[in-house]
């Protein structure tokens, strides 16, 4: 496991860009492993700005989506296939029948997790897998106490993430209660893993999930056990693991 450490976020959004666009100029036909939230925003931004510079060429990428509400239809604002085209794929020459997230509006569960086993699986895995990091150790949508050895599944979202979901949404009502996620088979499956974690609220989920005990309560945990994990998070957010003495 490699860590690198940025002064602030956008230190940090550039140092993961820099990674990011190393695997796309090395394999120009790569697949991506991409996720949302406010983490990867600032990331996003610096390779759009490459590619407007002619430094990055996204023509024969394909990217696979972690996660996506269910019930929410592409084009709702809230949904991750919107953010992901609003943020990345609208700015760059990336050709949308190969960016793939989950389907929200398909109602059958099972059949909506094994087509994205499938397109996975059909695509060649992934190379270069994105992750973000919840306050409890979550990636994706696998928060604490589930298995690791699950695929794509449904989750009943926790009452915390729909409250703090609610201020986006008209109602309360309004607000997914479940969603597709990547399970953690599917994450370790990725050929190399880039973990971006920024602010103070992160700390001790990073120092728990790079150093503590592999276990389903801090999901995060099982990327100990992965062989090619970079971290690129700031000094907040590694605070806890260099008190301790371990960076």
């Amino acid at each position: 496991m490699i860590i690198y450490e940025g002064k602030d976020y956008q230190d940090v959004s550039r140092k993961a860009a820099n990674i990011m666009s190393a695997q796309i100029i090395m394999k120009p036909n790569a697949v991506l492993g991409l996720a949302t939230g406010s983490t990867p925003v600032g990331m996003y931004k610096q390779l759009i700005e490459w590619y407007k510079k002619g430094d990055l060429d996204f023509s024969q990428i394909t990217s696979v989506n972690l996660d996506e509400y269910k019930g929410l239809s592409g084009d709702n604002d809230q949904s991750y296939r919107y953010f992901m085209n609003t943020n990345l794929f609208d700015h760059v020459n990336i050709d949308k029948t190969r960016t793939y997230v989950p389907n929200g509006l398909e109602e059958d569960s099972d059949k909506a997790c094994a087509d994205y086993n499938e397109v996975i699986r059909s695509v060649g895995g992934i190379d270069m897998q994105l992750l973000g990091i919840g306050g409890n150790g979550h990636i994706g949508f696998n928060e604490p106490g589930e298995a690791f050895e699950k695929e794509t599944h449904c989750v009943d979202l926790t009452e915390s993430t729909i409250k703090a979901n609610a201020r986006f949404f008209e109602s309360m009502d309004e607000v997914p209660k479940q969603a597709y996620t990547m399970g953690i088979k599917n994450i370790m499956a990725a050929k190399k893993i880039l973990l971006v974690a920024t602010g103070s609220a992160k700390a001790d989920a990073l120092y728990k999930s790079l150093y503590g005990p592999i276990t389903p309560n801090v999901p995060a945990s099982i990327l100990q056990l992965h062989q090619d994990v970079t971290v690129v998070a700031d000094e907040d957010a590694l605070s806890l693991i260099k008190e301790k003495g371990l960076l």
